[in-house]
């Protein structure tokens, strides 16, 4: 047989194994290693305690749904029934009767959430991404008093905060109620949003400047789309925020029903002999529905990585 080498014939060599050809078994090997770190007992113990998380944050809901299809003399039946006897929706429409302005009530907490979300925004989005791409002096300080003002009930401000209200003419108006209550929120605002722009890669700032952007523009065109889920989460939280805190703001600040929210709303239950509890229970309920609403229709922004590949 003749040498290839001296013939000329082409002999295609054999493939030697390589990294790139081991790769897959060791990545795989390497996944199971990590699926199977936990032994059955800490997996067990694991979901325990996921479980009972669970169980002390939802009984409360499953419960108070459970009142509110109760009939009040059921309430207090002995032996107390967990589950409801003879149970019915009754006290989702007598609720209506008892406050005929509860659909005002639900819009004026809608309302004053709102614009108090939108003002904190427009306040949080620039002071956020200040803290996060720029160094000045007395930037920890500030930053400490915004943490300590978040540490301050609004009960303590709030004879203070009715001075001021009445100086300004605001009382017996919804910006009694969203100027504190979104004044309360900027600084846990502000913390939240620079965590989060604090992991935005500088580098676009400096492909930016190099383009010959301005510092409004690359903030604008460059940061804000890639902060979108920051700013939803931090909206998400203010919105929650402000339509929860209304109720201390609202019975100092204002007098009137056609600016009354919810939580002051929800006090007609509260009568001088008893409480009408399913009704109560059923009215927190509906009054909490188009808040998880706008939450559920929010949440699918909340998607991270998407600076993922955006510097090479």
């Amino acid at each position: 047989m003749s040498d290839p080498a001296i013939t000329g014939t082409y002999v295609p060599a054999k493939p030697a194994k390589t990294k790139t050809q081991v790769a897959p078994r060791a990545r795989r090997a390497s996944t199971r290693a990590m699926i199977d770190r936990y032994s059955v007992t800490e997996y067990v113990m694991i979901y325990a305690g996921i479980a009972l998380f669970l169980f002390f944050m939802l009984a409360p809901f499953v419960e108070g749904f459970l009142v509110s299809l109760k009939p009040l003399s059921q309430l207090f039946s002995t032996p107390y029934s967990f589950w409801p006897e003879g149970g019915s929706f009754e006290a989702y429409r007598t609720m209506w009767v008892r406050i005929p302005y509860f659909g005002l009530y639900i819009f004026n907490s809608l309302l004053i959430a709102t614009v108090s979300t939108v003002i904190v925004l427009i306040l949080v989005v620039p002071a956020a991404y200040a803290f996060a791409r720029f160094r000045f002096r007395g930037m920890a300080l500030v930053l400490g008093a915004f943490l300590a003002v978040s540490m301050f009930s609004g009960a303590v401000l709030l004879i203070p905060l009715f001075r001021l209200m009445r100086t300004l003419g605001l009382l017996n108006t919804y910006w009694a109620m969203i100027i504190p209550g979104a004044a309360f929120l900027i600084p846990s605002a502000i913390w939240l949003l620079r965590t989060y722009m604090m992991r935005i890669p500088p580098e676009l700032n400096e492909a930016a400047y190099m383009d010959g952007a301005s510092q409004f523009y690359t903030f604008r065109r460059v940061i804000l789309p890639i902060a979108r889920p920051g700013i939803v989460v931090v909206a998400i939280m203010t919105f929650i925020g402000a339509y929860a805190q209304q109720f201390i703001f609202a019975l100092t600040f204002n007098s009137k029903t056609e600016y009354m929210p919810l939580p002051v709303g929800l006090f007609a239950f509260f009568g001088k002999q008893e409480v009408i509890w399913n009704e109560l229970m059923a009215a927190s309920f509906v009054g909490i529905a188009p808040a998880l609403v706008i939450i559920f229709v929010l949440q699918r922004h909340l998607v991270g990585g998407l600076t993922a590949g955006a510097v090479k």
